[in-house]
C-alpha cells in the first residue's frame, strides 16, 4: 500500500495554507464569525430560524427597507426595465432610472453632480484610484472605515493616518508632504463610535495645503442636517469644488446603492477613470427607481428623522438612569463597550435570549480589546421597544 499523502492534503501543504488551523484560532479567540439568516423582510421586527427578534442592529435608519411606496417602485420599475441592467454604464447599461436618481441626488447633497455606483466600498475606491497614483499621498482617519483605508492602499498613493478626529493632527500630517495631489479622506459619521466628523476644522486644514477632502457620509445622508443632505449639512458646509461626497443607498434609504457628488469635473473623471464604475455591470434600474423613491419619502416626511432623534434621546436618557456609558453624539449608532470579545459575545447570546437581536462587534472591525454591542436606532422603533431593550441591558452590563 502506498504510504503518499492524500491529493487534498498534498495540494494543501504544496501551497502552504492551513485554512483549518487559521479558522480555528479565530474560534478560539472568540473572533468567529456566524451569517444569521434571517426569513422575511427587515425591519424592527425579523424571523430568524421561526424566532421572532426585535432588531437593534439595522442601519434602515429611517424606516424604508419595506415601505409601500419604495417596494412598489421596484415593482413597477421591474416590469419596464427587467431585472439586471445587462451592460456596464459605459456599454449599454446606463438607463434614464440612473439619470433621475443622479439627479435627485446631486440635489439632495446639494451638488451640481452625482454619480451612482454599485456599493459603497465600490464609490470610494473609485474616487481614490481615479484621483491619486504614485507620488500622492492619501491622509486617513485612523478610524476611517475598511473602504477607505483599502481606497487608499488600492490608489498606490502613500497612506498616511491622522489621529481620530483631530484637524491639528491632519495639519502637521499635511505639512509633511512633499509635491503631489493630496486627498484627505474621513467618515462623516464613524460606523463603529457614532461620532461625528469635525469637518469645519478637518476642511480649513486640508485647504490650508491644497488637498481636496472626501466625506464617506454613509451613516449621515438622510439621517442628520435639516434636509437629510448629511454631515455636510449638519455642520453648515455649503458646496465647494474641493469637497467630495460619498453616500450610501442601503442604510437611510433602505434600499441599495451608492453615490458620489460634487464638482462637474470630478463627476467627468470618475466616468473616465473610476475602475469600479467602468468595469461592473451597472446596478438594477429597478433599484435605482426605488432608491429614488425612497429619497423622495425622505425628504417628503422629515418626521422620520425627528423621530429618530426622539428615540436616540429615550435611549440615552435611559442609559444614564441605568449607568450605562453613553458617547457624547445622538446618532443612530450607540455602541456599549465592553472590551474583551467573549464578553461582547455573551452579551448578544442573553439578549437574543430574551427575544433582542444586537449584533457583537468584535477586532478587527474595531480595535483589540473594545468589542461591542453597536445598538443602532430606527424610525419604525416605538417607545415600548426602547424600554424593552434598556431592561435587558440592565441584566447584562457588568461595567
Amino acid at each position: 500500500m502506498s504510504d503518499a499523502p492524500a491529493p487534498h492534503r498534498a495540494a494543501r501543504d504544496t501551497v502552504g495554507f492551513d485554512l483549518a488551523q487559521g479558522l480555528a484560532q479565530r474560534r478560539t479567540a472568540d473572533l468567529y464569525r456566524r451569517r444569521l439568516t434571517l426569513d422575511g423582510a427587515p425591519g424592527v421586527e425579523v424571523i430568524a430560524g421561526g424566532e421572532r427578534l426585535l432588531a437593534f442592529c439595522s442601519n434602515d435608519y429611517l424606516g424604508l427597507a419595506a415601505h409601500p411606496e419604495v417596494v412598489a417602485a421596484l415593482k413597477s420599475a421591474a416590469d419596464r426595465y427587467g431585472v439586471g441592467a445587462g451592460a456596464s454604464h459605459l456599454v449599454s447599461g446606463h438607463t434614464d432610472a440612473h439619470r433621475r436618481l443622479e439627479e435627485r441626488l446631486a440635489e439632495l447633497t446639494g451638488r451640481p453632480g452625482a454619480l451612482a455606483f454599485s456599493t459603497g466600498y465600490m464609490a470610494n475606491l473609485g474616487v481614490a484610484t481615479a484621483l491619486l497614483g504614485r507620488g500622492d499621498t492619501i491622509c486617513e482617519d485612523r478610524v476611517n472605515h475598511a473602504s477607505l483605508l483599502d481606497a487608499g492602499l488600492v490608489s498606490r498613493a502613500q497612506t498616511v493616518r491622522y489621529a481620530h478626529a483631530d484637524p491639528a493632527a491632519l495639519d502637521s500630517r499635511l505639512a509633511s508632504r512633499g509635491s503631489g495631489r493630496r486627498l484627505v479622506a474621513t467618515d462623516g459619521v464613524f460606523s463603529m463610535d457614532g461620532d461625528i466628523a469635525p469637518l469645519p476644522g478637518l476642511l480649513a486644514a486640508a485647504r490650508r495645503h491644497g488637498a481636496m477632502l472626501l466625506v464617506d457620509d454613509a451613516h449621515g445622508i438622510g439621517v442628520l442636517g435639516s434636509t437629510g443632505g448629511g454631515t455636510l449639512e449638519h455642520h453648515g458646509i455649503a458646496h465647494a469644488p474641493d469637497v467630495a461626497v460619498m453616500g450610501t443607498l442601503g442604510k437611510a434609504f433602505g434600499t441599495f446603492g451608492a453615490f458620489v457628488a460634487g464638482e462637474p469635473d470630478l463627476i467627468d473623471t470618475l466616468v473616465q477613470s473610476a475602475r469600479t464604475y467602468l468595469y461592473t455591470t451597472a446596478t438594477p434600474p429597478a433599484l435605482a427607481e426605488a432608491a429614488r423613491a425612497a429619497v423622495d419619502v425622505a425628504c417628503r416626511e422629515p418626521w422620520r428623522r425627528e423621530r429618530l432623534r426622539d428615540t436616540v434621546r429615550r435611549f440615552r436618557a435611559g442609559a444614564r438612569q441605568l449607568g450605562l456609558p453613553v458617547t457624547p453624539w445622538d446618532t443612530p449608532i450607540q455602541p456599549l463597550v465592553f472590551g474583551a470579545s467573549a464578553a461582547a459575545l455573551e452579551a448578544s447570546r442573553v439578549l437574543r435570549e430574551r427575544g433582542l437581536l444586537v449584533t457583537a462587534i468584535r477586532p478587527p472591525t474595531v480595535p483589540r480589546g473594545t468589542a461591542r454591542l453597536r445598538i443602532t436606532f430606527s424610525a419604525a422603533h416605538e417607545p415600548e421597544h426602547v424600554d424593552r431593550l434598556l431592561d435587558a441591558l440592565s441584566g447584562v452590563w457588568g461595567g
